[in-house]
């Protein structure tokens, strides 16, 4: 029984989505152009950037008067209500699961992703456990985060594959245990020269399909 140590947002749950879809809703509320919702999401830089540095950013460009903290909040709530899990991605995990695979999810952030993303999606009906950056104090592409995961699933991690989205954190990561991985391209080109992954795909289920494949 291997290990499947999946990423979460947009390898799992569909990050990206939530906040253009809250992105829309924002600039119909304040009256911007709906053109504007790829500035937005340029800014987000695919949630790498700090959202009060987004709040920031926001207010200036519309010389909003409203605090900074309210557009933290509104955009928290916004990924949180669009934040859903599709029925095809637990169908791929129940058949992982139901093949001897063992799902856990090994994700940087907040512990706060346990019950906004994990449970309140019911994701957490699909996988074996998870193992959150914030909780253990260690961030992907560290090796021992996916140690901690193995120790968590009471597995080893020898015969384990990485599925993600990032080249640093997931397949850096991957490759820095020396375990195979799937990066999911969403539309990008590979650039990393440092390292490979094993596996290109263009979404988790056929990411998932080449792993129970291999």
């Amino acid at each position: 029984m291997p290990l499947l140590l999946l990423d979460l947002d947009n390898t799992l749950l569909d990050r990206a989505g939530a906040f253009r879809a809250w992105a829309l809703e924002f600039l119909r509320e304040i009256g911007a152009p709906e053109r504007d919702i790829d500035w937005l999401v340029s800014v987000d830089a695919d949630g790498l950037t700090d959202r009060w540095d987004i709040a920031d950013a926001i207010r200036e460009r519309y010389e909003l008067r409203i605090p900074s903290i309210d557009i933290v909040e509104a955009l928290h709530e916004g990924l949180v209500e669009h934040t859903k899990l599709d029925p095809l991605v637990a169908c791929a995990l129940r058949i992982a699961d139901d093949a001897g695979w063992v799902p856990v999810v090994v994700s940087n952030g907040t512990v706060r992703q346990e019950d906004t993303k994990i449970r309140r999606t019911g994701l957490d009906r699909y996988v074996a456990d998870w193992v959150i950056s914030e909780e253990v104090g260690v961030s992907k592409p560290n090796p021992r985060i996916f140690a901690l995961a193995a120790e968590r699933a009471r597995m080893r991690l020898r015969g384990a594959w990485v599925v993600g989205d990032s080249p640093e954190t997931d397949i850096g990561g991957a490759a820095a245990v020396g375990l195979p991985s799937v990066w999911l391209h969403r539309g990008r080109r590979w650039m990393e020269s440092r390292f490979a992954p094993t596996r290109t795909e263009d979404g988790l289920l056929p990411a998932l399909a080449a792993v129970l494949g291999a």
